[in-house]
Formats: C-alpha cells, sequence, structure tokens
C-alpha cells in the first residue's frame, strides 16, 4: 500500500495519515517461529465504530444476562430462562446469535454443574438448590456481536468446594484479562490462566477457548486458556475478543454429547466453571465491552 493510497481500514484517511505508523510498528517486530509468533490480520483490527456497534450491543447482552441471572432458582427450568432471553434481545432490536447457529436449537447457553459448555435449554431440565450453573449469551445488534457468559449459584448456597470452582474460575478470566497488553503476546493470557487454576488444584480446558468476535460470532484469533509467555499472536489496539477459561475441578478432558452433538461435559464427572468476556485492546490496556 502506498502512502497515498486510502487506509485499508475504511476511514476515508490517507494511509500515511491513519495506519502507516501502527503497520510500521507491527513490521518492526522479529517475530519468534519457535514461539508460535505472528502479527494480526488487518482484517480483525477493528475501526472505531465497529467498536462502537459492539460496544451498543454489549449493553442489551448485559441486561440480557441480568434478566437471565435473576430468573436462576430453584425449580425453574431453563427452557424459561431461554424463552425470555429470547424475547428481551429481540424487543430490545437484537438477535440472539447462538439460535440455529449451526443447527444449535435455543437462543442461549446454559450449563450445569459438569457440563462445561453449550448446555441445551429444556422445560424438562430444572434447576435445583446447589446447582452451579453458567449462562452464556451473545447477542446481534446492527450486525456487531457481543458475548458473555457468567456463573451462577441455584439458592446462593452450594457446598465449599462447588463455591471454590466458582471463585477461582472468575479469578482466572480476571487474571486472564489483566495479563492483555497492548503490544503483549497472547500467549501471556494463557500462561496467567494456568497457573492460577494450577496453583488452587484445577485444570484447564485445551479443546475449546476464546475467540475473536465482533463482525462475526468466531473469527480470529483463538484465545488459549493454557499457554507459555511470549508466544502466540502479537496484541495491538482494535483486537476484540473473549477471555473464557473454562476450569474443571477434576481432569482437563471433555467429552461431547453423541445425541444432541453439542452438550460438552468433563470426561471424568467433576464440576466445571466458566466466565466470559468481551474485550477490547486499547492504546493503554483493556476495555471490557460485555460482561
Amino acid at each position: 500500500m502506498n502512502r497515498n493510497d486510502l487506509c485499508w481500514c475504511g476511514s476515508g484517511l490517507k494511509y500515511k495519515k491513519c495506519h502507516l505508523d501502527f503497520d510500521e510498528r507491527i513490521e518492526s517486530y522479529r517475530y519468534d517461529v519457535f514461539k508460535s509468533q505472528c502479527k494480526p490480520p488487518h482484517d480483525i483490527i477493528l475501526t472505531p465504530g465497529d467498536i462502537e456497534g459492539i460496544r451498543k450491543s454489549g449493553v442489551i447482552n448485559d441486561a440480557a444476562l441480568d434478566l437471565a441471572g435473576s430468573m436462576v432458582e430453584p425449580g425453574q427450568n431453563t427452557g424459561a430462562i431461554d424463552e425470555a432471553v429470547r424475547e428481551f434481545i429481540e424487543k430490545n432490536g437484537g438477535i440472539p446469535a447462538c439460535l440455529n447457529y449451526e443447527g444449535f436449537p435455543k437462543s442461549i447457553c446454559i450449563s450445569i454443574n459438569e457440563v462445561v459448555c453449550h448446555g441445551i435449554p429444556s422445560k424438562k431440565t430444572i434447576l435445583k438448590e446447589g446447582d452451579i450453573v453458567n449462562i452464556d449469551i451473545t447477542t446481534i445488534l446492527d450486525g456487531y456481536y457481543a458475548d458473555a457468559s457468567r456463573m451462577f449459584i441455584v439458592g446462593g448456597h452450594t457446598t465449599p468446594e462447588a463455591e471454590k470452582l466458582v471463585r477461582v474460575a472468575k479469578e482466572c478470566m480476571e487474571l486472564g484479562i489483566e495479563a492483555v497488553k497492548p503490544w503483549g503476546w497472547l500467549g501471556d493470557v494463557g500462561a496467567a490462566v494456568n497457573a492460577h487454576a494450577k496453583a488452587n488444584g484445577y485444570s484447564v480446558v485445551t479443546e475449546l477457548g476464546g475467540h475473536g468476535v465482533g463482525k462475526d460470532f468466531h473469527v480470529e484469533p483463538f484465545v488459549p486458556h493454557v499457554g507459555q509467555p511470549g508466544t502466540g499472536m502479537l496484541l495491538v489496539p482494535g483486537m476484540v475478543f473473549t477471555v473464557e477459561p473454562m476450569i474443571n475441578a477434576g481432569r482437563y478432558k471433555v467429552t461431547v454429547d453423541k445425541k444432541d452433538g453439542w452438550t460438552v461435559r468433563t470426561k471424568d464427572g467433576s464440576l466445571s466453571a466458566q466466565w466470559e468476556k468481551t474485550i477490547l485492546v486499547t492504546e493503554t490496556g483493556t476495555e471490557v465491552l460485555s460482561s
């Protein structure tokens, strides 16, 4: 691209007055192939307009999570929560991204106890006192996606072991987000998450992870929650992705339900917990766009 060409980002500005210095900084790095270091592609570096679109979608997504959380109680069926969230998102001009995504039959994911993720809501699934529940919601608003999940303890009380798992899983997510630095490396996220999980006697699911999000549901980069510092993709301002470690009380291995093709469970039947936020890499750190 020539200096006087219009910038690749679509701003309408000449390249020399927009992303030239930015690209030169990216190109100045010596990428170590033995550390899987790589530069981010232009198409995952979002414009201020894109970011504002995700931010607005995040407002609805967070409110939908608030609604879902208010319905978590003993005796509640998960199908009713799904229906209420779908109605709320649509009433506010959005689209529940999960509905019919690659055949997923419901609007949100509700994962209970040993279910790691992608639990399918059903009127036959009744929440019980002491269950630990992850509710994962993604909203599309005006073409922009916001994705987040939270843990809930049904009835407000569970075993000390389950309470600790829920707490540590949240800490793992928070430490992963703290590890995100502009001009840092993606592997720093997984290194921080895994170290805290292992220190508490837990394991981190490796087959699933975070992902780029914004103009589509899943884009680059894949965000592993196990890793080594200084490895992976270079993190630059304008990147948006999720940090969503799945922390197991037992072993890290998982299985997918053969009947429904979606529900992921711990292979050893142990409890699992997960929290998720959509974050933006900024010039000085991060901004949470949905939580």
